[in-house]
């Protein structure tokens, strides 16, 4: 009888403190542990839901309501959300029965199908991308269980003079809700609120810049001052101006960055994200650098219209890019190889991107104004100058990448998709410079091949990860985005036959 009336004690204040909204936005700051570090709740909330349905919100509850509402149901809280989980792959919608266009499936009919997932799992053997989405959507299931069962949330609890953290349906006992009733008539908020305190004693508040990194939007500034920073420099005779707003992108760039490094305690260039995000701003500074060596704008404009590109697919991509800080696979820790291999690279297809855009617009120009042979050459030796710059830095990282391959599997070379793509891309603007410096290349046929070129950048860079989804290199990354990449080339492609049709020169 004493058990019954617990319990029900026990259930009563979680229909009081549901009641008195105990799910706001008042518990993103509440400390818990994920990933193997601590980070505000706000954090393991977003990644969590965005991961599961692609969405920061669920209809209109943000993602730490969303999440707190979910963890009351192991409570026995009569709670249904309209949960939708995220499927990108062809195969895998029809294995699952989604509509055409659709991208969803709700989760308890998913969760139904979850039988069918592990069996198609087991009979495959290769690990495709097929494969690879099959096991994503496992695990988008799996951690919505996780989410419901009370498990992911992990809350802090004083041991002595130490703090660990245990999970939430272990954290909400009975005994402890009977016991805290004495002093309060809200136990379950009293709880969080002594487990908050307890930890901010004996650890501090160091995880909250995790909180204000997310809550600042630096990209989002720095896509405004790229925008304002791309307008003034084309339309100003004055340069001072523009200049001041590209040296605000870099630096509120450079102050994201930065902080990101402080929370990962890594160099940002561990996925997808990250290397996109290290390219825009690499873009920008190199051709900074450049226009400073060869007093040519032009390098400064290309470099901040590379930036709002990567800008816009870290802010919109939400489908292909994953801008949580995930823990790494343990070959990737504490390797100094890693960092400088993979910055060096990403900084040579930053400057190939200059290269390229430069070759787009000078075909476009030429094929739809009136452009001097003098000008078109002129664009042929800024188009030259950043393919050289590319060329060093790839070879110098694809080198370095053989060092940290022998540090990491024993083996300098193994021609795995990554490695062989390139090599690829280094043969080919090889070619490309030998082809120009001995004239065997002419200029009008330079520019095209060059815009041309960056398409095996962008099979090196994306596609071996969206297309083959395969090799060593494929870990840390998101699969899909094939669509993506084809339209990329699709569009490319028309550029050129476009431009490459009759040539005006004065």
């Amino acid at each position: 009888m004493g058990k019954l009336i617990t319990i029900i004690t026990f259930f009563l204040s979680f229909s009081a403190f549901a009641q008195m909204n105990f799910c706001t936005s008042e518990l993103e700051t509440f400390p818990t542990r994920s990933g193997g570090r601590i980070k505000p709740l706000y954090v393991l909330a977003t990644d969590t839901i965005k991961f599961i349905t692609g969405e920061s919100k669920v209809e209109e509850l943000s993602a730490t309501e969303a999440f707190c509402k979910l963890s009351l149901k192991a409570f026995g809280m009569p709670l249904e959300l309209p949960v939708k989980v995220r499927v990108d792959h062809v195969e895998v919608k029809k294995l699952l029965g989604i509509n055409d266009g659709e991208h969803s499936i709700a989760v308890n009919e998913a969760l139904a199908k979850v039988g069918l997932l592990e069996t198609e799992i087991a009979k495959l053997k290769e690990n495709n991308s097929y494969k690879k989405e099959l096991n994503k959507v496992k695990q988008r299931l799996d951690a919505y269980q996780a989410i419901i069962e009370a498990r992911l949330w992990t809350v802090p609890e004083k041991k002595g003079e130490d703090i660990e953290f245990i999970s939430l349906g272990e954290f909400l006992t009975e005994t402890k809700i009977a016991a805290i009733r004495e002093k309060s008539d809200n136990p379950v908020n009293y709880l969080f609120a002594e487990a908050k305190e307890n930890f901010l004693k004996a650890k501090g508040d160091d995880y909250l810049l995790e909180l204000r990194y997310y809550k600042m939007n630096l990209f989002m500034w720095a896509m405004l001052t790229t925008i304002l920073a791309i307008f003034l420099l084309v339309a100003m005779k004055i340069k001072w101006p523009g200049a001041i707003l590209v040296a605000a992108t870099i630096a509120l760039e450079i102050t994201a960055v930065t902080i990101r490094v402080m929370i990962s305690g890594r160099g940002p260039v561990t996925n997808m994200y990250e290397t996109v995000m290290f390219a825009g701003l690499g873009a920008l500074v190199i051709g900074c650098i450049i226009t400073l060596y060869r007093k040519e704008v032009a390098f400064v404009i290309a470099g901040l219209c590379f930036n709002i590109l990567t800008l816009m697919m870290m802010k919109f991509a939400n489908g292909m890019l994953d801008e949580g800080i995930s823990p790494l696979v343990p070959v990737l820790r504490d390797n100094f190889w890693l960092s400088t291999h993979v910055t060096t690279v990403i900084l040579s297809y930053a400057a190939l991107a200059l290269s390229w855009l430069i070759a787009n617009g000078l075909m476009i120009r030429d094929r739809f104004f009136k452009v001097s042979s003098a000008e078109y050459r002129y664009g042929v030796d800024l188009i030259y100058s950043c393919i050289k710059f590319g060329v060093v830095l790839l070879a110098a990282g694809i080198i370095l990448g053989g060092v940290w391959a022998d540090y990491s599997w024993g083996r300098f070379w193994g021609w795995d998709p990554k490695e062989t793509w390139s090599l690829i891309v280094l043969m080919v603007y090889i070619a490309i410079l030998h082809g120009k410096s001995t004239s065997w290349i002419p200029p009008q046929r330079f520019v095209p091949l060059v815009a041309g070129a960056f398409m095996t950048v962008m099979m090196a860079w994306f596609g071996v990860n969206y297309i083959l989804a395969s090799g060593l290199h494929s870990y840390g990354f998101s699969e899909g985005g094939a669509v993506f990449l084809g339209s990329f080339f699709a569009i490319q492609i028309a550029v050129l036959i476009l431009g490459t049709v009759k040539r005006k020169t004065a």
